[in-house]
């Protein structure tokens, strides 16, 4: 093909400078990001290090939560659409390459006609049998074989194959970050359950001591052993506690409905999920980002199939340039008459090399290469930006979760002096030194500090979820595409 590609360029060339349409301007592309900007900085640190696994929700050790994930990436309406584009870029691709490969068309056509006096076919317009001429009415009949065959010289047809493999890679990735995400969500929301289950369980055991000391004070108050003052007051701290569960309840119902929602499932599909402790912080940062994010991040790989497509855009915008060429052929039977139509006589071949030369098509094949160019620069910027917003995002995160260890080691400090006190008003109260509502009171604030507490337990695991998404969940492209500017 090569040797063709140089004769044909030898023998065109005069042609296509003197009269084919040329490349006015053609701009270098844009530059991808350095790969030493895709870095951490130096003072993030985790306590271990690596990426996360392919099913990375697994490390849990949680059966409720699988089963959750494993029929939201099953039945998710979000998988379903992913994966209809993914077929759909299949599909063009295999539209695209029959192009380029033999056309073989039966035909068959039945073709009554009156034959013009005036046209080409003039003389058929009488009616003289003695000379075989049996009109002005006729039947023709065609049958056979049509053939055709794009050569393709300069690569148009092969770019233009290339930058439709180059889409579908891309829907491929694209269904990996979809997996990603749909995982992700899931996890937060079934985790954001779970931490509204033990806020619950906090609430309601300071609800217990809320309404002991309002029987306390009401009896008190009863006995005018002091002013009613402080029978409202703790009756106004037992109803906001009151609302607080309510609250959390109306929260967990909004969970509920948000994950059935994405998953996909119906009323009753969604089972009930029984409350679990949350789980120890697993983060884990990688010692290194540098060129192994964009292998491990599915949205980074798809955008830059995306650039690869364009650049193969590129190629079959600048190959329409060039003269193009293909050959077509028919075999068959045509005959004006039908019983003739199947005779020796009756044959007919063709064979019809083409050459069409874009001579004054200048002006809309340089708006396709510059839309072309201009495309691709576009998308290479977004790449460019999408890789600092991906370091940003493991940067953030893992700083977030070296802060927020840091503030849960202090807050069960702060909890384990709290929990001496109110040990120390129990130790009173079974010796008879104070009242039962004194050792019951001296438990409000360590439950309040517990709930604090859980709280920064359920943004570790939330941040950790984030995390994982950030460093792209396990996914990892073999070998990863490296897009080569034209």
């Amino acid at each position: 093909m090569k040797w063709l590609r140089s004769a044909l360029c030898c023998v065109w060339m005069p042609c296509v400078a003197a009269g084919c349409a040329l490349i006015h301007h053609d701009s270098a592309p844009y530059a991808e990001i350095a790969p030493e900007q895709i870095a951490l900085a130096d003072n993030i640190h985790l306590a271990r290090e690596g990426w996360p696994a392919a099913r990375w929700w697994t490390r849990y050790h949680d059966a409720q939560l699988d089963a959750l994930i494993d029929q939201a990436l099953s039945n998710a309406p979000t998988m379903v659409i992913a994966r209809t584009r993914v077929a759909q870029a299949k599909s063009d691709v295999e539209l695209v390459k029959t192009g380029s490969s033999l056309q073989v068309t039966a035909l068959a056509l039945l073709n009554r006609e009156h034959v013009s006096a005036h046209g080409f076919l003039g003389p058929f317009a009488q009616n003289e049998p003695a000379l075989g001429l049996t009109g002005p009415w006729y039947t023709e009949g065609i049958v056979g074989l049509g053939a055709s065959l794009k050569v393709d010289i300069w690569g148009k047809q092969r770019a233009q194959i290339a930058a439709s493999v180059g889409v579908s890679n891309a829907r491929l990735a694209e269904t990996s970050a979809v997996e990603l995400e749909i995982s992700t969500d899931v996890a937060q929301l079934y985790y954001g359950i779970q931490t509204t289950y033990q806020l619950i369980d906090l609430l309601n055991e300071s609800h217990e001591v809320a309404a002991f000391a309002v029987q306390a004070h009401e009896a008190r108050a009863a006995r005018g052993l002091e002013s009613r003052t402080l029978l409202e007051e703790a009756r106004a701290q037992q109803l906001a506690i009151e609302r607080q569960i309510v609250s959390a309840q109306a929260q967990i119902r909004q969970f509920r409905e948000s994950l059935r929602a994405l998953i996909g499932a119906g009323p009753d599909g969604l089972p009930a999920i029984e409350p679990v402790a949350l789980p120890r912080s697993k983060a884990a940062l990688p010692a290194t980002l540098s060129y192994e994010l964009l292998a491990r991040r599915p949205d980074l790989q798809a955008m830059r199939w995306y650039v690869e497509s364009s650049f193969d855009r590129i190629d079959a915008a600048k190959a329409a340039f060039y003269p193009s060429f293909d050959i077509k052929a028919f075999f068959g039977f045509d005959a004006l008459h039908l019983a003739d139509l199947f005779t020796h006589a009756s044959q007919q071949i063709n064979l019809i090399p083409g050459l069409y030369l874009p001579i004054f098509d200048g002006g809309r094949l340089n708006a396709n290469l510059s839309g072309a160019r201009e495309g691709s620069n576009l998308l290479i910027e977004q790449y460019n930006q999408a890789v600092l917003n991906a370091v940003r995002d493991v940067a953030q995160t893992g700083s977030r979760l070296e802060a927020l260890d840091a503030e849960s080691e202090l807050q069960k400090q702060r909890i384990e002096s709290l929990a001496f006190a109110r040990d120390s008003a129990e130790a009173h109260y079974q010796r008879g030194l104070t009242s039962r509502l004194a050792a019951l009171e001296a438990r409000q604030p360590v439950i309040a500090e517990q709930v604090a507490l859980l709280t920064l337990d359920g943004q570790m695991i939330s941040q950790e979820i984030t995390l994982t998404k950030a460093l792209g969940g396990g996914y990892h492209a073999e070998p990863p595409v490296e897009p080569r500017p034209r």
